[in-house]
């Protein structure tokens, strides 16, 4: 086991303003934003991943917190306990409790292991695929610590290869490198096969995006299969294969799946080759020409699911995301058939149920159609979420039944 590398004994201490709301912290709220801490000259030559005591205005002790004052989410809860020691010891305890929840839900080990904030691991997230685990250390201290933490995760789940994935825009905004590298074991020899809802899914989890697949649309995949039975089904912004192979699995006559990426399309048709699947065909392109290529086409579907990458990742975006979302909506909706049914997602945090489901309904409206909501999805239970952390529940899946 590697010894600790948490900066004890001599830790350094941060506070919290006098107007800061110690509260929230207290009550399982697990970040400080850059206007919440004291940024004396101190406080901001700590290195980013630093290890400090967490302290109220009183100075009273919070617990334990990962700095980085070039953030805007300056610190960030690790323990309760100020002495606690960062180690290997540490991490699997953590792990240990994320791989025990995943064991009873799943029957076999692809899900996701680690999901940030929620799991105790801010900023760290870790899906699994068999023998094979990816590591997305998202905040400077887990790329601090990542020695320690891979260590622990071998030693728990026993993989035999991990992958750290150190892209995307979470990263840049902790100041972190972009970086895609094997850390433990041997790398992949090409695409792994996935078992999902009856299918079998492709995952390039070295070149593909994020982790490789997503996992979070597992329960709301499975949905829509219980819509397709029968159907012909349009899949836009399908990824690696999502909804329609899942739609295929669940009976669907024919699945036509668009995106636009041709690496992508390429893995999702070898997920429906590898599943034995007839009726799968792709079509490459931006998501809102083809939809209005459709649309001229006079094409029509029984089941159409837009699942769109983040529109609004951030406030900033909200109105602009929005927007997006509505067109989305306002152009997939005439290309459902009578009766026929239609499937909006959102992964944006920033645009709340509320907000997400209205926007679908004016684009419906716009669309010259009208329906009723059969189901409200959220990310599966390897995604939980923190309650008093709302970025934690980002995901909103919305089933329409549109009338003729």
């Amino acid at each position: 086991m590697e010894p600790s590398l948490s900066h004890s004994p001599a830790r350094p201490v941060v506070r919290l303003r006098p107007k800061a709301e110690a509260r929230a912290i207290r009550h399982g709220f697990p970040w400080v934003y850059a206007d919440e801490l004291v940024l004396d000259r101190r406080t901001n030559a700590l290195a980013a991943g630093t290890l400090a005591v967490l302290e109220d205005a009183e100075r009273r002790p919070l617990g334990l917190v990962t700095v980085n004052p070039a953030s805007k989410i300056v610190a960030r809860m690790l323990d309760r306990d100020p002495e606690a020691q960062v180690d290997q010891a540490w991490f699997e305890a953590r792990l240990a409790r994320a791989l025990a929840l995943r064991a009873r839900l799943y029957p076999g080990p692809f899900y996701r292991l680690v999901h940030a904030e929620s799991d105790g691991l801010p900023g760290v997230v870790i899906d699994r695929f068999g023998e094979v685990a990816v590591v997305q250390p998202n905040a400077a201290w887990a790329e601090t610590l990542l020695g320690p933490l891979v260590a622990a995760l071998v030693a728990v789940t026993g993989v035999a290869t991990v992958i750290k994935n150190g892209s995307g825009r979470a990263r840049g905004l902790e100041g972190l490198a972009e970086e895609t590298a094997v850390v433990h074991g041997a790398a992949p020899s090409g695409p792994l096969p996935v078992p999902m809802n009856g299918a079998t899914y492709m995952a390039d989890l070295m070149g593909g995006q994020k982790t490789g697949l997503f996992y979070d649309q597992r329960e709301n995949h499975a949905f829509a299969a219980r819509l397709a039975r029968g159907a012909r089904v349009l899949d836009v912004f399908t990824h690696v294969g999502g909804f329609a192979l899942a739609a295929l699995a669940g009976g669907a006559e024919a699945a036509l799946a668009v995106d636009a990426s041709a690496p992508a399309l390429a893995l999702a048709e070898a997920g429906a080759r590898a599943s034995g699947f007839a009726g799968f065909e792709t079509r490459q392109g931006d998501a809102f020409a083809v939809l209005e290529a459709l649309g001229t086409e006079a094409a029509r579907f029984d089941l159409v699911i837009c699942d769109p990458p983040a529109f609004a990742p951030a406030k900033p975006a909200l109105e602009a995301g929005l927007r997006a979302y509505e067109r989305i909506a306002r152009l997939a909706a005439p290309l459902v058939a009578p009766g026929g049914y239609l499937v909006l997602c959102s992964c944006s945090h920033a645009a709340d149920l509320s907000s997400f489901r209205n926007a679908c309904a004016r684009g419906i409206g716009r669309g010259g159609r009208r329906g009723q909501i059969l189901h409200t999805g959220f990310a599966g239970p390897d995604h939980p979420v923190l309650p008093q952390l709302a970025e934690s529940s980002y995901l909103k899946a919305l089933a329409f039944r549109l009338d003729g």
